[in-house]
């Protein structure tokens, strides 16, 4: 009876999901549809239906029930044994209301999907955040979900509001000075907490990255410190913030990934998860909220501001109050693990591979020939080694396990003719530490993302070490739907990690197994006790 009542509400879900993709092609551009449908290449591609593809009523059991071979899988694990099962495309099932996905694996696919993505690109995902945004919490967002969980006409007007803002080159360089400093308590934070004797900072100084990056992301979207660094009296709300990051992003991978009731009835982990977001919100927002009464007041008090002391927040009020006050709420709560995490994988590239670390310094010495010299933007243009560095350690430990795109028409992907409306999860893992992508997968080797220099004859030579396919390592996602606060993250890890690496030699002196743990993104997993010395100049 247990087994005929699961197989008919599973039966439930994949028509659910069939009507989910019906609607979605029934949305999408008919022209561009009925021309695909004649196109030779459609024509002679094999049927969808003939794509591999997981059966609910065996998937199932596999990832929910104990004993079940994915149950107790890390995310990206599963991704990966689930590669091994079915190939490196098949069909995944929706489960308990969640959408069904093609699943593919080969980079030569990738940029197929992401041409086909259409003028207003559906990213799946983030529903749970829309929940929260749109019934949960409707009263205070008021039909403005901000740029992650909107689709659409909604997600292209917040979007266009929010890029002339944060998308050009101009407005990151507005906050060098005010970065650096920033920079600067972190270091002196470092000296603070490490130990005397061992240079070695706590297990905890995940506690601290995060600090940083709040502090950095908080000066950009309110021109505010927030005192994390120096200032122990904001101990507990600081800390209160990053717990309920961690509770985000744990159960929403959570409620997302694997199957969960939640959309059908309101789970304990669900309210768990809106708890989490509410107080996200709160938080955020007394900060937003103290900003503009700060920006109000000075008005009043007939203070001008020249552009390049304005923050993100007083940008965007002149545009819309609510969407302005979004976008700065959103920018606290996404900068905060994403970007710790990347600094993190950072370090330990750097520390596990002393010769990178010390090329790095060289060029470093050029920027900032003393310890407190000032980043300018002239000297910020000629670093592409500390460039090199942070794309490769992206490759080494990945934040995301990939992107994700509604097909909006009927493309060819893999042989198979796609319907329109279809979700297609690219999943490049695999292709990082794989030499027919990038050749010494393995090793941390900066050096595959620099242009060589151009030899006697005036031409450049290959770059033997680079990739060549360009749609295989898109860290920041791609197109329309790229990430907006790529600027400001790479703002962020270039000016920290000079200054560090300016400052100290960085050692980890204990094994980096596991060194992430899977979530909604990467979140660091072992105790963080780097070692930091002291230049001697």
């Amino acid at each position: 009876m247990l087994e005929r009542r699961l197989g008919l509400y599973l039966l439930q879900s994949q028509k659910a999901a069939l009507s989910s993709i019906k609607q979605k092609r029934w949305q999408t551009n008919v022209a561009a549809t009925n021309e695909a449908r004649t196109d030779p290449e459609w024509l002679n591609a094999k049927p969808f239906e003939d794509l591999p593809r997981a059966g609910a009523l065996s998937l199932f059991p596999k990832i929910a029930f104990p004993g079940g071979k994915y149950k107790n899988m890390e995310f990206m694990e599963m991704i990966e044994a689930m590669r091994q099962d079915y190939g490196d495309i098949f069909y995944l099932p929706g489960l308990m209301g969640s959408p069904a996905f093609l699943m593919t694996y080969n980079p030569e696919d990738f940029e197929v999907v992401f041409r086909n993505e259409g003028v207003w690109p559906l990213r799946p995902g983030s529903e749970t955040l829309r929940y929260h945004r749109t019934v949960h919490g409707k009263d205070f967002f008021q039909g403005v979900e901000g740029i992650i969980p909107s689709q659409g006409k909604s997600w292209a007007d917040f979007r266009s509001a929010v890029n002339p803002v944060l998308m050009q080159p101009k407005t990151v360089r507005l906050y060098y000075k005010k970065m650096s400093q920033v920079n600067q308590e972190f270091i002196q934070r470092i000296k603070d907490i490490r130990d005397p004797a061992t240079q070695e900072v706590p297990e905890n100084f995940i506690e601290t990255i995060n600090r940083w990056t709040l502090e950095s992301v908080s000066v950009v979207a309110l021109d505010k410190q927030l005192g994390l660094l120096k200032d122990s009296g904001k101990d507990t709300e600081a800390l209160e913030l990053f717990r309920n990051l961690d509770e985000f992003f744990l159960l929403t991978a959570e409620l997302e990934m694997r199957p969960s009731p939640w959309r059908y009835f309101k789970t304990p982990k669900l309210q768990r998860l809106m708890k989490a977001l509410d107080g996200l919100r709160d938080i955020t927002l007394s900060y937003v909220e103290e900003a503009i009464q700060r920006l109000e007041r000075e008005a009043k008090e007939g203070v001008v501001k020249p552009e390049s002391e304005q923050s993100v927040l007083e940008k965007l009020l002149k545009v819309n109050k609510k969407v302005a006050t979004i976008m700065a709420m959103d920018m606290l709560v996404a900068g905060v693990d994403t970007t710790s995490s990347t600094f993190t994988a950072l370090l330990l590239c750097l520390a596990k591979n002393p010769e990178k670390q010390e090329k790095l310094r060289e060029e470093v010495m050029k920027v900032l020939p003393n310890k407190d010299s000032e980043f300018t933007e002239a000297s910020m243009k000629n670093v592409p080694f500390l460039r090199a560095c942070i794309k490769e350690s992206q490759r080494i430990y990945p934040l995301v396990i990939g992107n994700a795109r509604a097909l909006a028409r009927d493309t060819v992907v893999g042989g198979y003719r796609v319907p329109a409306g279809t979700n297609v999860s690219m999943c490049p893992l695999n292709s990082y530490f794989s030499d027919k992508y990038f050749p010494k997968a393995t090793e941390f080797q900066p050096e595959r993302w620099l242009r060589p220099a151009k030899d006697a004859s005036g031409e450049c030579p290959a770059n033997n070490l680079r990739t060549n396919n360009p749609f295989v390592f898109l860290p920041f996602g791609f197109g329309a739907r790229m990430c907006v606060g790529k600027r400001i993250v790479d703002m962020e890890l270039e000016l920290g990690i000079a200054r560090l690496i300016r400052n100290f030699n960085v050692e980890f002196n204990y094994s980096t197994n596991n060194a992430f743990r899977s979530a909604l993104v990467n979140l660091p997993n072992i105790p963080l006790k780097f070692k930091f010395t002291d230049l001697a100049k």
